[in-house]
Formats: structure tokens, sequence, C-alpha cells
């Protein structure tokens, strides 16, 4: 078990360093520079790295002749995987030399078309480019986003374990949530349902992730009572009454094996004091099946938020103020978005947060859950009820 995880991850970083060596090469760009620490996992399955915030940046770099660089601080030096498919490891140590810009200048003179994640580069790291570079670096940005677009057969085994600790965080919320609870109290409770979930997953089928960590890595998404239309409200110390319906969302926040999922679900402490609430409930509901009706491989994102969007409207609310879903993966954020305008086609091995929603009075309703593109339509990785009888706690 353990080896062959072991070699699973290895091929899995290989086969997407050599993505973007194929998309490079077909593009003519001659050196890529990556500095987002999602994308530099991506490739190299380096990670938990401390870099930007404390201003050590960790750089990738690929040329066209295939060499490929990884230049990080020394201090994090042996987090840096046995299995990392780079050829070679810079490290630089704070206050010397030139630091990281040490080896920069040597490789990027070597280059003329130089790429970078424009949407996503640090701002030290883009200055100094600024400053060195003889014209304007092209932008990778659309062309990662390509690459992650569709996932590997192994992206995907994490995605459906990922779809475990969400739901294992959902029956914890759902178990605590009551009257007189503090929101924090529930917050918590999902924080150690979904790290020990993770880390029973983590031991079962990834052994030899030892540095990978289980532990769920800011508190959720959550707001009750009249704050509910507050919607990347977190958990505070309000206490929970008798009537509240109270808002629970996983946007990232599952992260298993850095991969993140949507899940969001409504309950209510004991009993519904509004009929409004009910319809909207129902309303967000529906609007989530008309979505899913239309999402599958070979349709348009577009077409999956038009669906949404049109129920929505129909039940008379008006034009819904946030997308119907979005790609999801080792970032909070992938493309493509189930949005307005995105004609993006959907093939299998995407994988996607979908939404149902709407907002009555001191309200807003939301259920979202999350999929994978199959051949023949999706299959579902997140699951609990939206009955609403169910719902009532």
């Amino acid at each position: 078990m353990d080896r062959t995880c072991r070699a699973a991850i290895r091929v899995m970083f290989t086969k997407n360093l050599h993505k973007l060596k194929q998309k490079m090469s077909e593009d003519n760009i001659d050196l890529s520079i990556i500095t987002d620490d999602d994308s530099i996992y991506y490739f190299t399955g380096y990670h938990d790295f401390l870099h930007m915030d404390f201003n050590r940046p960790t750089l990738l770099i690929v040329s066209n002749d295939h060499q490929t660089y990884l230049i990080t601080p020394l201090l994090d030096a042996l987090l840096i995987p046995e299995n990392c498919p780079v050829d070679k490891v810079e490290t630089w140590n704070d206050g010397i030399g030139n630091e990281w810009k040490e080896l920069l200048p040597q490789i990027i003179n070597k280059h003329k078309n130089i790429s970078i994640e424009k949407l996503k580069i640090n701002s030290i790291v883009k200055s100094y480019l600024d400053e060195v570079l003889k014209k304007q670096p092209g932008d990778l940005t659309l062309l990662i986003d390509k690459i992650r677009m569709i996932k590997s057969d192994y992206e995907l085994d994490i995605a459906r374990r990922a779809g475990e600790v969400a739901m294992a965080m959902m029956e914890a919320a759902k178990k605590t949530i009551g009257n007189n609870v503090p929101e924090f109290e529930v917050a918590l409770a999902q924080a150690q349902a979904g790290t020990r979930k993770a880390a029973e997953l983590l031991k079962k089928y990834y052994p030899m992730d030892i540095d990978m960590s289980p532990n769920i890595h800011f508190l959720p998404v959550m707001t009750s009572g009249l704050d509910l239309p507050k919607t990347h409200h977190r958990a505070s110390t309000k206490i929970i009454k008798k009537g509240d319906p109270v808002f629970v969302c996983y946007c990232g926040s599952t992260n298993f094996h850095r991969f993140k999922l949507g899940f969001d679900r409504i309950f209510w402490v004991e009993e519904i004091q509004s009929d409004e609430q009910i319809k909207a409930f129902e309303t967000a509901v529906k609007s989530q099946k008309a979505a899913l009706e239309v999402l599958g491989p070979g349709v348009t994102a577009e077409e999956v938020h038009a669906a949404y969007a049109e129920t929505i409207q129909a039940e008379g609310y008006p034009y819904p103020t946030f997308r119907c879903g979005r790609g999801t993966g080792f970032s909070f954020l992938e493309e493509p978005q189930l949005v307005v305008g995105n004609k993006t086609i959907l093939e299998p091995g995407m994988v996607f947060a979908v939404d149902g929603g709407a907002s009555a009075h001191n309200f807003r309703s939301q259920v979202g859950d999350s999929f994978i593109i199959t051949k023949n339509g999706y299959e579902q990785i997140t699951h609990h009820s939206k009955n609403i009888d169910d719902l009532i706690i």
C-alpha cells in the first residue's frame, strides 16, 4: 500500500508538470515563473512552506529545455517531498547574498519569451521581474487554469475523500446546533469532526503522506438568525435561539489533502417561524435541481447557470446575486465558473460546487453540493438531506 501510494503521488505530479511543458512548447513559451502555492503544489507536491506571508518567496521555474528549478528558503527545504519531480532545488537564506534573486538573472538571460501567472504572482517577485525583464512577460493564468480543469483519477479519489470529510462536518453541525448554543461551538464541532475524519482517511489511503495535515485550517462560514444575509460571516459568540435558521457553508474549509469542495445547508432550531423562509428554501432546492438537470458533459458553464437563474426568477425572486457554482480543486476557486457569459464546455473529470438559492426579508437560503462530471452526467460526492423536515432540529 505504501509503495503504491508513493508511486501514484509521484506519477500525478510528474504528469501535471509534463502537461505544463507540453503547453509551453505549443505556445512558444521559453520560461515559466510560478509563485502561487496551489500551482506549485499541483506541479511538484511541495506544500506548507512559509513563503509570501513572511516575504520569503518560493518559485517554480520551468524552461523550454525542460529544466525545472525549485527556489525556496533553506529553512523549509526539509518539507520538499522525496518524490518532487523537479531537476534542481536551490535554497536561499535570509540576508545572505541576493537571497532568492541570486540565480534568477542567470536563468532569465537565457530566455526570450517569459511568462508568469499575472493574476496570482507574488507582488515582491513581480516588482523584481519588472526591473530585470527587457519586455513584459506573457500570462500563464489561462494556460494553467485549463491544465488544472480536468482532474486525474488520483485527484478525483482525493475529491471523493474530501466529500467524506465534508459530510462528517455536516453531521457534527446537525448534532451540535440547538437552542442557547454559541455559534463558535458549532464551528469547533465541525472542525474537530472534519479533522478526525481527515486523519482517519489519511492513515487508511495515504499512509506515506505523513507531512499532510488533517487539520481543518479555518472555521467554516456560518450565520444564524437575522444575520443570514451576511453571506460569508464567520461563527461568532452569538447565541443561537429557538426558531433561528442556521446556515453552514464549507467553501474550502474541508480542504482534505489540499482539495477544496463546496457544501452548504440550512438548519432550523425546533421550528420555522415564517412561511417566507419555507418558500425561499424550497426555491433554493428547485434552482439547484434545475441546474443539475442540465449539468453534464457537452453543455456550457453558462447553460447551467441559466437553468438555475431562470428557476429563481420564475418563483418571483430577483435575478440571483451570486453564480450557480464554480470549479474546485487544489484551489478554492478554479475554472470554469458556472456563471453567465462563461462558454466553457464541461468535460468529464471537472469538479464543481453547484448551488441553489433565493433571498427573502432578512433571510437568505442556499443549498450546495459538489459533483464530478462523468461521461454520462455527474457523480455527487456530498450528500445530506434537503427535505425540510430533516433540517428542523
